[in-house]
């Protein structure tokens, strides 16, 4: 099969995909689609059903008729479905692996040792979680108190295109195990494994209207799916303008959020790191051609240590491979759009103009092929000489494009590290255990790593502070979020005349 986009299904790396919504356990097209384009080469991968406020309000019912009997449906049940959901995802991998790389245009590497993987895990580990969640008894004045979690009703899941399946399925899985239904709203530069997983998840057995995914633009069908009085929860992952939107539509109906928005997170190497483990870890920035929230974008680096990191950190960030994500020996693939293209320079040129002094890159690159993929190429970036207050500090870039910047005391190192709106996360490269302590107590991050990145554990709370969001996820914070939880007071006299009897006998009626 040859990529060629037909009104429902294209073949995208010799996968067949459906480019309909997928609602009630049933393909619904749209009067209007979209063009999918993939980054690698500018290709179109198909035409995209186009969502609006018709297929919105047709997803949210689906989840509200399906959600009583999910939410009824035993837990191990739900953990078996869920279960299989992994191991459908396990027999897909290679196909995901190649269908999200020609969709995103992140390593097929990447996409097939980590991401894919990861992505069944989710999935299994929640489903096991859900079987372990429990809160110990708790005694008030002979009083038994127990505490469970209740299934909160439809949940509207937003993902991003830097990382779509793995994001999808962190939050699906908890949504789903907790007994809630779902609706999954992809992002419109990377829709097309969602529709895979719908397929999956059929596969799988889960009941009609449980896992819905539409498809569309934000203004169009996201803000109708948020702003809608029968859904309980939202989670969004992306950008702080976009966040608060959805705050303010789903402000109408006080529908609880989860955001995980943007991040300038720094790295801190003091010179009593060891220099080339730091030089590595700053050089992993890179990764995704420095597409993701995470990223450790502000490299802070003691005075005494920042010409002979410099030095080490160009010879090994020069090594770094850019082309054709597919091609196992690429380390940097494209940026995922021309807009996004547009705006990572932008922010070079305007850095430069203010001042800024390029060490490494600071243009685009030359692509794998033709003209036009050429212009998604931008090439690993340093930049110093930059100012505190300045834009390319204070703003997220979200691609391949580093500041430096040198301190001489840890104060001085954390006072800069903590200078920003955000708080999502920062990385500290240090040799002495008490300055490790010292530094990650007073920074203002949801997440710290200690000489190491993006060692994540589902069991841990992940979230950020500041504008890098609102709320945490991952082990029973995920299920604290898609439930509601519940306190059932048990008297210790049983029951008379219909009420429950408190001390010495006396009906406590609150």
């Amino acid at each position: 099969m040859s990529e060629h986009p037909t009104a429902a299904v294209t073949s995208v790396a010799q996968v067949a995909v459906d480019t309909r919504h997928f609602i009630g356990g049933e393909r619904v097209a749209s009067a209007e689609t979209f063009t999918d384009v993939s980054p690698i080469d500018g290709r179109p991968l198909g035409e995209i059903a186009r969502g609006t406020a018709t297929e919105a309000a047709a997803a949210v019912a689906a989840a509200t008729s399906a959600f009583p009997i999910w939410a009824a449906t035993p837990p191990a049940e739900r953990a078996r479905l869920l279960g299989a959901v992994a191991d459908g995802v396990e027999k897909r991998l290679e196909e995901l692996a190649a269908v999200e790389t020609r969709d995103n245009g992140a390593l097929l590497r990447s996409h097939r040792r980590g991401v894919m993987p990861r992505v069944a895990h989710n999935f299994r580990f929640f489903a096991d979680r859900l079987l372990k969640l429990a809160h110990e008894d708790f005694e008030t004045r002979g009083h038994s108190q127990h505490v469970s979690w209740d299934p909160a009703g439809p949940c509207v899941l937003i993902t991003p295109w830097n990382a779509p399946l793995l994001l999808a399925t962190w939050k699906a899985a908890p949504a789903l195990a907790a007994g809630n239904t779902v609706i999954l709203k992809p992002s419109e530069w990377s829709p097309l494994t969602a529709s895979l997983l719908a397929d999956i998840a059929t596969a799988a057995g889960l009941p009609p209207g449980v896992l819905n995914v539409v498809q569309g633009y934000g203004p169009e069908v996201g803000e109708a799916l948020v702003a809608h009085p029968d859904v309980r929860r939202v989670s969004f992952t992306g950008s702080v303008p976009t966040a608060r939107r959805i705050a303010t539509a789903a402000a109408a109906h006080l529908t609880p959020l989860s955001l995980e928005l943007g991040g300038k997170s720094p790295l801190l190497v003091f010179a009593d790191a060891d220099l080339d483990q730091a030089v590595d870890l700053a050089v992993e920035q890179y990764d995704n051609a420095g597409q993701i929230c995470l990223a450790a974008t502000r490299l802070l680096v003691e005075e005494s240590v920042a010409e002979e990191f410099t030095r080490r950190f160009t010879e090994r960030a020069a090594r770094l491979r850019q082309g054709d994500p597919r091609d196992e020996a690429t380390d940097i693939g494209p940026l995922i759009h021309p807009r996004q293209l547009e705006k990572v320079d932008g922010f070079v040129r305007r850095a430069l103009a203010a001042g800024a002094r390029v060490v490494l890159g600071g243009h685009r690159s030359e692509g794998p092929g033709d003209r036009w993929q050429d212009g998604l190429y931008y090439a690993p970036t340093l930049l110093t000489d930059v100012a505190q207050d300045s834009e390319i500090v204070q703003e997220e870039v979200f691609g391949p494009v580093l500041t430096l910047q040198t301190f001489t005391t840890e104060d001085e190192a954390v006072r800069l590290a903590d200078d920003t709106r955000f708080g999502l996360a920062a990385t500290v490269a240090t040799g002495d255990q008490e300055r490790a302590r010292r530094v990650t107590a007073r920074l203002v991050a949801g997440t710290v790593w200690v000489n190491c990145f993006y060692v994540r554990d589902l069991r841990a709370p992940f979230g950020g502070s500041r504008l890098s969001g609102v709320g945490r996820e991952g082990g029973d914070w995920s299920f604290d979020f898609y439930c509601d939880l519940k306190t059932t007071v048990t008297a210790p006299n049983g029951w008379t005349d219909g009420r429950i009897m408190g001390e010495n006998g006396r009906a406590d009626h609150g």
